[in-house]
């Protein structure tokens, strides 16, 4: 077994033993001690090591199991889960910028960009003709060099024709606000699951009839102007959006 870094304190630390057993191990899987769906040490194992119950062990990997960080397997034991990469949901942030911000690597890879005409929903939401021109951008999102995404962006064309040329390897977000001098304001998001099509399981390496999680947004500018509209499809074990909500008196 590996050793723990955290050395049990009992009746020094403020901490229940099965918190200080739990943050031993959460600590190890998050920093690569122990790799996705490789198998944690046994209950016996455990108990041995941190010198606690059987009871203590189970709470312990029960939390870490309600995080997400682990899975049990009917008499094989417990093993640690692929991890999700979470974006909080607060503020307006590209797929980029908000990995990076958790220390991540995220890049893009670009399969096409063209001009062609505007889907009937797209139209809709970007406030055009249907049938009219537009630039439509598709790439493929990868998280610690592994997809994770397939994202299709759609701009109005005097917005779409000035990414021809430019390095989409990036966020888009940055790219709208720095190189083109369009702040952005809000967007609406839309999320739901279907079934990955042939293109997201060739590019996502998933099996026919996998769920994906595909996530619909349309970004406006700050003075109100839809300027992005885009389908995000995210591998479902790869991926989760989190949201922080606040309950308001209907008063205030």
């Amino acid at each position: 077994m590996k050793s723990p870094e955290l050395k049990l304190q009992p009746g020094e630390s403020p901490q229940p033993l099965y918190v200080q057993i739990r943050s031993a191990l959460r600590r190890q899987i998050l920093e690569g001690s122990y790799t996705p769906h490789e198998r944690l040490p046994s209950e016996t194992s455990l108990m041995k090591t941190f010198g606690v119950s059987r009871i203590t062990i189970r709470q312990a990997l029960r939390d870490l199991h309600n995080e997400g960080l682990v899975f049990s397997a009917q008499g094989k034991g417990t093993f640690v889960s692929k991890p999700k990469a979470v974006q909080n949901v607060q503020r307006l942030q590209g797929f980029g910028e908000a990995m990076s911000a958790q220390g991540y690597e995220a890049t893009a890879r670009l399969l096409s960009i063209q001009e062609c005409r505007a889907p009937k929903i797209v139209a809709a939401s970007l406030q055009l003709i249907p049938g009219e021109e537009l630039v439509e951008i598709k790439r493929v999102r990868y998280l610690n060099r592994d997809p994770v995404s397939i994202e299709n962006s759609y701009f109005p064309v005097d917005i779409g024709r000035r990414f021809f040329g430019q390095d989409l390897s990036g966020d888009i977000f940055p790219m709208l606000e720095n190189n083109f001098g369009i702040p952005l304001g809000t967007a609406d998001i839309a999320i739901d699951s279907t079934l990955a099509d042939e293109e997201c399981q060739y590019h996502l390496n998933l099996k026919i009839g996998e769920p994906v999680l595909r996530v619909e947004r349309l970004t406006h500018d700050a003075s109100g102007r839809p300027v992005d509209f885009e389908y995000l499809c995210f591998r479902g074990d790869a991926f989760k959006y989190q949201f922080c909500v606040e309950r308001k008196s209907e008063e205030s």
